[in-house]
């Protein structure tokens, strides 16, 4: 059947990939099936995340692939053939060849963004960029962007669905601003690996996101294709990118 990879992506530090590829392996290992992260970032947090889990929790295999002075990286990067799921976190600012490695392996790309303006303007620069490489459309892979941190008391999506709409890109997933992830985080587990009293609301949010990366390619999904070199998007939607760049939310008008 092969390993099937989700790349979990975001230009900017403090967006979320660290909570969203936790869970998602997490969830996989509590299915059975044979999982691994592969970790790029130098601060290793899913790696200090898997350190803490213990030899009774479900098994995650864990790989280190960012940079070392040794030259061993190709060891650490190891994965085990028989792996079935493979969830690779990736560092902030990650370009060039790093990018492209992450990219030649990949299936669907889960970019999750937290609510500010900075971050949006990040991610819709970062997805024309990925859509000019030609990568995405050479591989058909998916992307799907998770709206991470979200709360009740702030403004909405609003500016950064409209871009997502204009490039048929949806929004897999909204996860609220919980301390169940925080939780998760420091002791080792996923949000559906806690009691069942805890972590509800959260794994009911993570569902979606779960059912998108193992979900088939919808025709409603398919990748609006920039050719290489082009450095411009395809007709009608050149002015996508700019105009999102210059909108602010706007807070939700009170209820009446």
């Amino acid at each position: 059947m092969g390993i099937h990879t989700t790349l979990v992506i975001n230009p900017k530090g403090g967006s979320g990939k660290t909570t969203v590829a936790i869970n998602l392996a997490s969830y996989f290992a509590a299915q059975g099936l044979r999982t691994a992260i592969l970790d790029y970032d130098p601060q290793g947090s899913s790696l200090n995340w898997l350190n803490l889990r213990s030899a009774s929790q479900n098994p995650i295999v864990a790989a280190n692939a960012a940079p070392s002075k040794t030259g061993l990286r190709t060891m650490r990067m190891h994965i085990p053939p028989e792996t079935q799921q493979l969830v690779i976190d990736a560092p902030a600012g990650a370009s060039g060849f790093v990018l492209q490695e992450m990219l030649s392996r990949t299936h669907c790309i889960l970019l999750p963004v937290a609510p500010s303006a900075i971050d949006i303007h990040a991610t819709a620069n970062f997805i024309r960029d990925l859509l000019l490489t030609g990568r995405i459309r050479a591989r058909n892979i998916r992307l799907g962007v998770v709206a991470n941190k979200v709360r009740s008391s702030m403004p909405t999506y609003a500016p950064l669905e409209r871009f997502l709409k204009s490039l048929n890109f949806p929004i897999v997933g909204r996860l609220s601003d919980s301390d169940a992830y925080l939780e998760a985080a420091e002791t080792g587990v996923g949000i559906f690996e806690m009691e069942p009293s805890r972590g509800a609301g959260e794994r009911a949010q993570f569902v979606p996101i779960i059912e998108w990366v193992g979900g088939p390619l919808k025709k409603e999904e398919k990748v609006v294709a920039l050719r290489p070199g082009d450095g411009k998007l395809p007709s009608g939607l050149q002015a996508s990118i700019p105009g999102i760049l210059r909108k602010v939310w706007q807070p939700r008008p009170p209820a009446s």
